[in-house]
Protein backbone atom coordinates (compact mmCIF):
# COMPACT_ATOMS: atom_id res chain seq x y z
CA UNK A 1 0.00 0.00 0.00
CA UNK A 2 1.70 3.18 -1.39
CA UNK A 3 1.71 6.15 1.60
CA UNK A 4 0.65 9.58 0.44
CA UNK A 5 -0.63 13.31 2.05
CA UNK A 6 0.85 12.29 5.72
CA UNK A 7 0.04 8.75 6.03
CA UNK A 8 2.93 7.17 6.32
CA UNK A 9 4.29 4.39 7.95
CA UNK A 10 4.04 4.27 12.36
CA UNK A 11 7.81 3.43 12.45
CA UNK A 12 8.05 7.13 10.37
CA UNK A 13 6.12 8.74 13.10
CA UNK A 14 8.58 10.36 15.38
CA UNK A 15 10.83 11.01 12.81
CA UNK A 16 11.86 14.88 11.65
CA UNK A 17 9.24 16.55 9.22
CA UNK A 18 11.55 16.43 6.58
CA UNK A 19 13.06 13.00 6.76
CA UNK A 20 9.55 11.42 7.37
CA UNK A 21 8.31 12.93 3.56
CA UNK A 22 11.11 12.18 2.03
CA UNK A 23 11.08 8.49 3.58
CA UNK A 24 7.91 8.25 2.18
CA UNK A 25 8.83 9.19 -1.35
CA UNK A 26 11.77 6.56 -1.20
CA UNK A 27 9.80 3.89 0.26
CA UNK A 28 7.05 4.55 -2.10
CA UNK A 29 9.40 3.84 -5.10
CA UNK A 30 10.68 0.96 -3.55
CA UNK A 31 7.41 -0.57 -2.94
CA UNK A 32 6.56 -0.13 -6.94
CA UNK A 33 9.64 -2.13 -7.55
CA UNK A 34 9.68 -5.01 -5.12
CA UNK A 35 6.08 -4.97 -3.64
CA UNK A 36 7.72 -5.74 0.24
CA UNK A 37 6.12 -3.55 2.32
CA UNK A 38 9.01 -4.10 5.20
CA UNK A 39 12.10 -3.31 2.89
CA UNK A 40 10.56 -0.14 1.63
CA UNK A 41 9.89 1.29 4.93
CA UNK A 42 13.69 0.00 5.91
CA UNK A 43 14.88 1.09 2.65
CA UNK A 44 13.41 4.60 2.77
CA UNK A 45 14.18 5.56 5.98
CA UNK A 46 17.99 4.25 5.99
CA UNK A 47 18.31 6.87 2.41
CA UNK A 48 16.42 9.57 3.66
CA UNK A 49 18.77 9.68 6.95
CA UNK A 50 21.77 9.20 4.66
CA UNK A 51 20.50 11.90 1.85
CA UNK A 52 20.64 14.43 4.64
CA UNK A 53 23.43 13.35 6.25
CA UNK A 54 25.59 14.18 2.93
CA UNK A 55 23.37 17.25 2.77
CA UNK A 56 24.10 18.39 5.92
CA UNK A 57 28.07 17.50 5.30
CA UNK A 58 28.19 19.49 2.14
CA UNK A 59 26.97 22.25 4.38
CA UNK A 60 29.76 22.31 6.38
CA UNK A 61 32.27 21.89 3.71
Amino acid sequence: MPWYNGDYPPSYKNQPKHIREKATEIANEVLKTTGNEGEAIATGLKQARAHFAKEQKEKKD
